[in-house]
Order: structure tokens, then C-alpha cells, then sequence
């Protein structure tokens, strides 16, 4: 645990200085009663300087490791409180067709320029789930199950980080143009056309922050979710279809409940909190038996705003761990798929919102 607290300690650091520079740019220095520069983007933005300039040693990846894999979860599973599950079932349920579109259109697509460019189909396969699904998360749970080499996944995941940090960035002002400032279209759109769980979240709390439209980020967050559980049928069908014929007779040694987003169930309890809560409230004048209205919107703000920390954090660290010279170092080639892949997916995710859901 005390190896982790530098890399920690850096990315407290990073996201307390995109805060408070947030609102000193914003406010103090360019007069505006609310920043228009987002906090996350800065932080962002500064631990990928940080990451690129200076030579940070190994002794931080404890710690970025832990703000990515635990912190991030810990963050999304604290928005839960944001909504009920009858609001987390409508978004999941309205989401659902575009996030099929955009997963069946991107493992094509993915495949068949792997063939055109002769990109090997085992790292194809990695850009084709971590683009589709969910990053990292996803090119990292897939990589054993077709026996991909190291190197393969590494690249898989420099390659949708970059162009997802960079969609990050960028699709919050795109598609409040596009979607002229609809909210639950955007937050459609980015939950389905960014790839990491973190860079939904990020250009959810953006938006949110810049458009104050707190709603943007539950749709996106909940459509996000909705394409993470995809992973128990994604994955599976990537071991079928990449494995060699003699490792299909022997089988890949994965389990389901090793490939499932278990933080959807934390993200799902704390909605059920809520909506009981919000129940009791309305009918025994006690959120839980024992909060009075006072007490429980406190103790709710209080959950949104650990939310808001524990992301800012965790985007921290996302820039912190960007390397950018990893993308030369390993080819062009399937820096292309990635690229295309990356671009069609928000060209489908902006079909698929306009046809299911305008």
C-alpha cells in the first residue's frame, strides 16, 4: 500500500491544481461567473505535460494504477446516488440499441480493415473490443482469452487511449453543436462514442460543468454501464473466434464473472439506495427510517461531490500514464484501424442517437 502513496499523491496533486486553476482562469482572471475551461481538462491535460516531459520514475505507477482501477470504480459507483433505478433502467433502456449499433458496426468494420491493411487479427481484435466496449478494460480482460503477446496489448491500449482522450476533449462541445444542447442526446452520444469508462466520465463531468447539465453525465455514465455488461457475451465470442482450432477443443481458461464490471452492481446498490430513500422520504417523512429531507440531501451531495473528487482524480491519472511515444514505437498500420475505427464510431453513434432516440 505505501508503494502506491507517490503515484496517489501525484494524482491528488494534478487534479486539486485543475480545480483551482479552473476557477482562477475562469473566474478571476477572465471575469466569467462560471469557467468555461474545464477542470477535468486541464487536469488532464497537465499529467499528460507531466508525463511527456518529465521522466517520471516507476515508482508512481503503483499508485496511477490504483486511482485507474479502484478510484475510478470507486467514483462511478458513488453517480449511482444521482439517479434512481427506474431513471437508470429508461437511460439503459433508450441507450441500448444505439450501444448494439455501435458495437456490431466497430467489430466489422475492425476486422475488415485489419484484412485490407494486413494488420495481425489478434491485435486487431484487441483495438476492435477496446473501441467498441470499454478500452483498457476490455483489451486487457480479452488479451489472455486469445492469447495475444504482450506487446500486442500494449498497443492495443496506447492506441484507443489516444484517440479516446483526444474524442474525450473534444465531443463535449461537438455535440452540444450537433445535438443543440439536448441532453439526453448527448449524453447518448458520449457514452456510446468514447471508449474508456474514465473518458465517458470525464467528458460527462465536462459537459456538466461547462453547459451546466448535470443530466448529460447520467445518461452518458448509465450508457456507458450498458456497454460494459456487453463484455460477458464480447469477450467470449473474441476467445471463438481468434483461438486456434486446437485451443477451441481445449478451451480458454477465463471465467464470466472475471470479464464482468462488477462496479455496476455498486453503481446499481447505491441507485436503489436512492430511490428508496427518496420513497420514504416522500412517505414517512425519514429517507431510510432515520434522515430527515435535511440530513438525506446533504448525505447526497456529499456522495456526488466524492464522485466528482474520486474521477478528477483518476483523470488525473489517465494523462499521467499517456505516453505519447508508445504509438511510433510500435507502427502505423493498426494506428490507422484504430483511427478509423475511433472516427466511424462516432459517425454510427451519431446516426444510431438521431434515428432511436430524436
Amino acid at each position: 500500500m505505501f508503494k502506491s502513496i507517490p503515484g496517489l499523491l501525484l494524482c491528488f496533486i494534478v487534479a486539486t491544481i485543475g480545480f483551482v486553476a479552473s476557477d482562477f482562469i475562469g473566474e478571476d482572471l477572465l471575469g466569467f461567473e462560471k469557467s468555461p475551461i474545464s477542470s477535468i481538462m486541464l487536469s488532464i491535460l497537465l499529467g499528460m505535460l507531466i508525463a511527456n516531459l518529465i521522466n517520471l520514475k516507476e515508482s508512481f505507477n503503483a499508485g496511477f494504477n490504483i486511482s485507474l482501477k479502484y478510484i475510478l470504480k470507486f467514483g462511478i459507483i458513488c453517480l449511482g446516488i444521482r439517479l434512481g433505478l427506474s431513471d437508470i433502467a429508461r437511460i439503459g433502456f433508450l441507450g441500448l440499441p444505439v450501444v448494439i449499433s455501435c458495437i456490431a458496426f466497430t467489430l466489422l468494420l475492425v476486422n475488415y480493415l485489419s484484412k485490407l491493411l494486413n494488420v495481425e487479427n489478434k491485435l486487431a481484435a484487441l483495438i476492435a473490443v477496446g473501441t467498441s466496449i470499454c478500452g483498457a478494460t476490455a483489451i486487457v480482460a480479452t488479451g489472455p482469452v486469445i492469447k495475444a503477446k504482450k506487446e500486442e496489448i500494449t498497443y492495443a491500449i496506447a492506441n484507443i487511449t489516444i484517440f479516446g482522450i483526444i474524442a474525450m476533449l473534444a465531443y463535449p462541445y461537438l455535440a452540444h453543436y450537433l445535438f443543440s444542447g439536448n441532453d439526453q442526446s448527448i449524453g447518448l452520444f458520449l457514452g456510446t462514442a468514447i471508449h474508456e469508462t474514465a473518458q465517458v466520465a470525464g467528458a460527462g463531468l465536462i459537459y456538466a460543468q461547462q453547459f451546466d447539465s448535470p443530466q448529460t453525465l447520467d445518461f452518458a455514465t448509465v450508457t456507458k454501464l450498458v456497454r460494459n455488461v456487453s463484455m460477458i457475451i464480447v469477450i467470449p465470442l473474441m476467445g471463438y473466434l481468434y483461438l486456434s482450432n486446437e485451443e477451441k477443443k481445449t478451451g480458454s481458461s477465463f471465467s464470466i464473472l472475471s470479464v464482468f464490471p462488477l462496479f455496476i452492481l455498486g453503481f446499481i446498490l447505491l441507485g436503489l439506495i436512492r430511490t428508496f430513500g427518496d420513497y420514504s422520504i416522500a412517505n414517512e417523512q425519514r429517507a431510510l427510517f432515520f434522515l430527515d429531507e435535511e440530513t438525506w440531501l446533504a448525505t447526497i451531495n456529499s456522495i456526488k461531490l466524492i464522485a466528482e473528487v474520486s474521477l478528477g482524480i483518476a483523470m488525473s491519472a489517465v494523462g499521467l500514464s499517456t505516453k505519447l511515444s508508445s504509438l511510433r514505437e510500435l507502427g502505423i498500420k493498426p494506428f490507422y484501424v484504430g483511427f478509423i475505427a475511433a472516427f466511424c464510431v462516432g459517425v454510427i453513434s451519431f446516426i444510431g442517437v438521431n434515428i432511436f432516440v430524436i
